[in-house]
């Protein structure tokens, strides 16, 4: 069933935390709610600008419908990740968004304030939720690419007046993550004491992880193995501090670069251990048992009775 992010978020904080995938074909939405329909767990199903340029959003988003009629009990929402104004604008007149990001972190933050606030003025009138984001991430996935210069953690102070002024449904805060496989700056890891500070500004308030993919190391060797050349060193966000922030108030865990890195692991042996095979349909059978095996591992992980 379709759901606004409201509602999921509503029924989840503190108790477990969404899964938002980001998708750019059909093996992807398949795999994520076969995986979600095994699991009886809601997901949050991202279409990114970059995913709206290679595919467009009109056929995603049929996909997306078409698929949930093979999946009919799966909780889920449609959500517009890293929006401008122009794309906030197409998803929410579109009518098939139930949340959009808007994406303005890079601006100062009374310029923040102004551009969130006019997506919020609109989407609130047709009933969709906006998702705002205040604090820079560094690294690079899709059309972002900011390096480690430029990012800066979320002040707490201006998190809760940031949500005061804009009347935004959720926050992407920075605390130390990054998009891509290179989640951290050395081995400092999530800054729980930042993310702690926020939640006590925000208490109830729904908050966001984005660049919260887990990277596993084992994923890391075998791509190389088959002919990768990523950095050994790649880390992600581990297991239980995902938990930990989950009880600080994060309801929404942005998963990317692990669906990248899945798919590029499985190609990759696929064409190095059966080189005289060249049909599609073998390593994408394949991915899509794998990536559904990975979101009911994902999701299930995210419970925080667990910790």
């Amino acid at each position: 069933m379709l759901l606004s992010t409201n509602q999921i978020f509503k029924q989840a904080y503190q108790h477990y935390g969404i899964a938002a995938f980001n998708v750019f074909n059909a093996e992807q939405v398949w795999a994520v709610f076969s995986g979600a329909s095994k699991c009886n767990m809601p997901v949050i199903i991202q279409i990114t600008p970059a995913a709206r340029n290679y595919l467009s959003s009109e056929v995603l988003i049929q996909c997306i419908k078409a698929t949930e009629t093979k999946f009919p009990k799966v909780d889920y929402s449609i959500h517009l990740d890293h929006g401008n104004l122009e794309h906030c604008y197409n998803a929410i007149h579109s009518g098939h968004y139930k949340s959009v990001m808007i994406d303005a972190s890079h601006e100062t933050f009374s310029e923040n304030v102004r551009i969130t606030r006019e997506v919020v003025n609109l989407a609130h009138q047709k009933g969709i939720a906006v998702e705002a984001e205040l604090g820079i991430l560094s690294g690079i996935e899709d059309h972002l690419d900011i390096d480690s210069g430029s990012a800066r953690y979320t002040d707490p102070d201006q998190a809760k007046e940031f949500v005061k002024l804009t009347q935004c449904d959720s926050l992407a805060i920075a605390v130390g993550t990054s998009h891509g496989a290179y989640k951290f700056i050395g081995a400092q890891g999530l800054q729980l004491g930042i993310l702690t500070k926020i939640h006590q500004q925000l208490p109830g308030f729904p908050l966001v992880l984005h660049g919260a993919s887990s990277v596993p190391y084992a994923e890391i060797e075998r791509i190389n193995r088959a002919g990768g050349l990523l950095k050994e060193s790649a880390k992600g966000i581990q297991k239980k501090e995902l938990l930990q922030a989950i009880k600080l108030g994060v309801c929404k865990i942005n998963i990317a670069t692990d669906i990248r890195l899945l798919w590029t692991r499985v190609h990759r042996e696929f064409f190095k251990e059966t080189p005289e095979l060249f049909d599609m349909v073998v390593p994408g059978k394949k991915f899509m048992s794998e990536l559904e095996s990975f979101v009911v591992e994902k999701c299930t992980g995210l419970i925080i009775n667990e910790l």
